[in-house]
């Protein structure tokens, strides 16, 4: 029960998600860590069970870091996306109980993926949500985003956290705050609280 998003962005890519960890109806965790760093052009987020995710992001960092020792080069988005597909397909039968939304920019522009529990892979070209709160954030992001034009990273920020919020207000799963990170040609980069909050006072929509 959460609410994660990527929007692909024409400069980058946005990923957006609330903070809380539940176990049933009970709010486990206020400040739950749901986007994560791989390396420094590629991170993912996380849906479900807490100890699974933790474990693939530990997987992926590790095989992404040998990738760029043994192969004196980064990894690319797409072969990273088929890197945990293959991980998770190998372990179908017992799989790990998460969706993950995987993306980055490299030398062939900004790529999001989204992977099931069973390693199924699909490349989103405009924008995607998992989790129960999707409903709820899909509608913001289908009204918002502008699939003949694209968004830049500056016009996809507001729309990330108006697309977290409106699930906060009406999913069970979600809420105690959003993060945003946005992955463009400097890098990973979180943003700052003080700038959601700020764009949430336009509305006064404080979380």
């Amino acid at each position: 029960m959460t609410t994660t998003l990527g929007i692909v962005c024409k400069d980058g890519i946005i990923f957006g998600t609330d903070r809380r960890a539940t176990e049933g109806y009970y709010v486990a965790h206020k400040h739950s860590k749901k986007i994560y760093k791989i390396i420094d052009h590629i991170g993912l987020t996380t849906a479900g069970v807490v100890a699974d995710a933790q474990t693939l992001v530990d997987i992926m960092r590790a095989e992404c870091s040998l990738y760029q020792i043994n192969q004196n080069s980064k990894i690319s988005v797409a072969a990273a996306a088929r890197l945990f597909s293959n991980i998770l397909f190998g372990r179908r039968y017992f799989p790990y109980i998460t969706q993950i939304i995987i993306g980055g920019l490299d030398a062939s522009g900004p790529k999001i993926f989204t992977l099931d529990p069973v390693g199924s892979l699909i490349e989103e070209k405009t924008f995607c949500a998992t989790g129960s709160g999707t409903p709820y954030a899909i509608g913001v992001l289908e009204d918002s985003y502008d699939e003949k034009e694209g968004l830049t990273i500056q016009q996809a920020i507001p729309i990330a956290i108006h697309s977290v919020r409106s699930s906060i207000e009406r999913d069970i799963g979600s809420g105690n705050g959003i993060d945003i990170v946005a992955i463009d040609k400097t890098g990973y980069r979180e943003i700052p609280d003080e700038d959601i909050n700020s764009e949430l006072k336009t509305i006064g929509k404080e979380i």
